[in-house]
């Protein structure tokens, strides 16, 4: 039994020995600086990046969201399937340890051969106990069976990862949807006002035309200017409903439920977001690390499959004891050692196979940890560029706009004094309402662009070391 012990604990430290999984290395050189320079001075972007923007209720739905996301919760279901199956996958690295207890009843019902062995002259029926006690284990000599523990642990950190993922996500679109919607209400108001600004010219077109001053044209292009406005009142009220409905999506609950807002669109605030260097980003996505893990995994997973490939060694050892009489059961003890060596001699390639999809398993990984890389520089591009092009564009808008509503008052008050002809006055009427508009637009797509930084940047998140 002694030798048996001490050959059991040299396979165990021949376990122990066999090197960890090693962070893969995705053969990409991060360009040192993003293509689009931010302003912003270098700092660490806030896990809770959305109270940046200042909104208590935009806080609320972002717990609410957290609680009650079913994509959430599918997501962390999934990492408790990965630790229950790195259990399972970990549970060869130490010897199995079974029990039994056996009891049986044997009698010969004719003849004079094959007599039980406790049995009399008369035949009658021969008891017989036993218990025992068996530890069984195979010795890891190639490293296979700590290397299915090792991608069974590495598919944790990337379910873990996927999940932060799915939760980053969840919280983007939370932020989007919710700009949207404030702004479809912005949108909305802007809409009324000019319906009520297009309304009261068609009194005064209306009073001019009774007048004899205005044509029954000039009439008839005001009311069709009403009746445009008034036809686009429905179709903000739709986008405003649908928008609703999907922010409801999000939070796991029907619409009817979701609380009215009443912020104004003008009181969120875009905050400065610091991109750092390209090289940072690598730590500071979950996909990314996700990829990264599910790479190290499928690098094991090698490893597993050409362990199968060579002989392995499994050592038994059995103590039991028996007797016909139950409480004589623990008075015959008796022990049994045993070792088998088993090799794969032919199998019709399977586990040649087996080793070659590993091996094409982890180059496809390689390729989508490289894509998963490079998407998210792209990812920062963008969103630095859409930052520095909308604050351009929004310089000049705020000019477009305050010269739209100049004219509008200056046409309005020359058609009033009949100074001007009211195709001038349509005319300014349809700009102010497109600038209003736009300004509307494109502050929407500002706080949009700084979501999507905080997502691209992966919403200061930061990788764990792989490294063990």
């Amino acid at each position: 039994m002694k030798a048996h012990l001490t050959l059991v604990a040299a396979s165990l430290l021949l376990a122990a020995c066999s090197s960890p999984a090693q962070r893969p290395e995705s053969g990409l050189q991060p360009p040192p600086a993003w293509d689009t320079a931010s302003k912003a001075q270098a700092q660490h972007v806030n896990q809770q990046w959305w109270t940046a923007f200042a909104s208590p209720q935009l806080d609320q739905l972002i717990e609410q969201a957290r609680a009650g996301s079913y994509d959430l919760a599918s997501a962390m279901a999934r990492v408790r399937q990965a630790q229950a199956s790195a259990v399972v996958a970990g549970a060869p690295l130490l010897p199995a340890l079974t029990g039994g207890l056996n009891a049986s009843r044997q009698k010969q019902l004719r003849g004079t051969g094959n007599n039980p062995p406790q049995s009399n002259s008369n035949k009658d029926a021969g008891d017989y106990f036993s218990t025992n006690l068996t530890a069984t284990y195979e010795i890891d000599f190639w490293g296979g069976k700590r290397a299915a523990r090792d991608s069974a642990e590495l598919a944790v950190r990337a379910s873990e990862f996927e999940r932060a993922t799915v939760e980053l996500t969840l919280l983007s679109g939370v932020a989007t949807t919710y700009t949207q919607l404030l702004a479809l209400h912005e949108q909305q108001r802007i809409a009324e006002l000019n319906l009520a600004n297009a309304q009261s010219v068609l009194k005064l077109v209306q009073t001019r035309h009774d007048a004899g001053s205005a044509t029954q044209l000039e009439l008839a292009q005001q009311k069709s200017l009403v009746a445009a406005q008034q036809r686009q009142l429905p179709e903000v009220r739709q986008r405003t409903e649908a928008t609703r409905i999907s922010l409801a999506a999000l939070l796991g609950q029907p619409v009817q439920t979701l609380p009215f807002t009443d912020q104004s669109f003008d009181q969120l605030r875009w905050p400065s977001i610091a991109a750092g260097v390209p090289s940072d980003l690598l730590s500071r996505r979950p996909d990314i690390a996700s990829a990264e893990a599910q790479l190290a995994a499928a690098q094991a997973d090698i490893i597993v499959a050409r362990a199968a490939m060579l002989p392995t060694v499994t050592l038994t050892a059995n103590l039991g004891s028996g007797a016909n009489r139950t409480a004589d059961m623990l008075r015959n003890p008796f022990y049994n050692l045993a070792g088998g060596l088993v090799a794969p001699i032919f199998n019709n390639g399977r586990l040649g196979a087996e080793r070659d999809r590993a091996t094409a398993r982890q180059d496809e990984l390689l390729h989508t940890y490289r894509g998963a890389i490079i998407n998210g520089f792209a990812d920062v591009e963008k969103a630095l560029n859409s930052i520095r092009q909308l604050d351009e564009q929004r310089q000049w808008q705020r000019e477009e706009l305050s010269q739209a509503q100049t004219a509008f008052r200056i046409a309005q008050s020359r058609y009033e004094a009949g100074a001007e002809d009211l195709l001038t006055v349509l005319e300014t009427q349809r700009t102010l309402y497109a600038a209003q508009d736009l300004n509307v637009q494109l502050r929407q797509a500002r706080l949009e662009a700084s979501v999507a930084l905080y997502k691209a940047l992966g919403g200061g998140w930061q990788a764990p070391d792989l490294q063990r």
